[in-house]
């Protein structure tokens, strides 16, 4: 299996499989949201944390933090433990190698961060590459499972923050169910003029609902965004132009 080491943020690499599952405008979000509706957290949760890229990008994000990741899968796991030694990183970072919805007892957090599967088994494609297949469809926990760790680790005025497929219904539910609020839903356009495929969620024990504007990646001529290019550089990435 080739692998590549490439940005992250800032001058953080990460590593990860050619042919493999890779971090995505979805885990840059993620982070970024974080970041936003958290600014003071020292400790974050990243549930789920695959190749680190939600946790780590929020991290870097917030300079003064720490951070613990949860990962199932031992390949994404070992790729994660390898970025953080790459980075320097070690003091500031510890990964755990366990199943979220196993016994898991970790104190409480300020801010807590997943990216869960978006897709329950037989409702997409289960990709031949096991890590792919895991990171897409729901092998190792479903949005139900990450509400229900991140309640149980997230302090009383903290946050969890996540991202999941814009057409699903179920995230709200699984919030409500978690004994959780839904404080702010933004959908993420793609594109201008087409629908919504993913949404950040932001979530806490208290509060009132208010949504933000949907976030716009490209407009319909196929251009990237102010707001998202003022986004990429808060997050410390780079590599993108005005036009595609």
């Amino acid at each position: 299996m080739q692998e590549t080491l490439d940005h992250l943020a800032g001058d953080w690499k990460i590593y990860q499989l050619k042919g493999g599952h890779r971090f995505s405008a979805d885990d840059v979000l993620t982070a970024w949201t974080a970041a936003r509706v958290c600014p003071q957290a020292d400790q974050i949760l990243d549930l789920g944390s695959g190749l680190g890229s939600v946790g780590l990008l929020t991290l870097w994000r917030l300079p003064g933090a720490h951070l613990t990741g949860v990962e199932v899968q031992e390949l994404s796991y070992r790729l994660a433990m390898r970025t953080v030694a790459q980075n320097g990183l070690c003091e500031r970072v510890r990964l755990i190698h366990q199943d979220l919805r196993e016994p898991l007892d970790l104190g409480r957090f300020p801010l807590v961060t997943g990216s869960p599967p978006y897709f329950p088994l037989g409702k997409a494609t289960l990709s031949p590459h096991p890590q792919r297949a895991a990171a897409r469809c729901e092998l190792h926990g479903d949005i139900f499972d990450y509400c229900r760790v991140a309640a149980r680790h997230l302090l009383p005025t903290g946050r969890f923050v996540f991202v999941h497929a814009a057409g699903d219904i179920r995230p709200e539910e699984a919030v409500a169910r978690a004994g959780l609020q839904l404080l702010c839903r933004q959908d993420v356009l793609f594109r201008s003029h087409l629908e919504p495929t993913i949404a950040l969620f932001v979530c806490g024990f208290a509060g009132q609902r208010q949504d933000a504007a949907a976030f716009v990646i490209r407009d319909a001529q196929g251009h990237w965004t102010d707001e998202y290019l003022a986004m990429r550089a808060e997050m410390g990435t780079t590599g993108l132009r005005r036009s595609p």
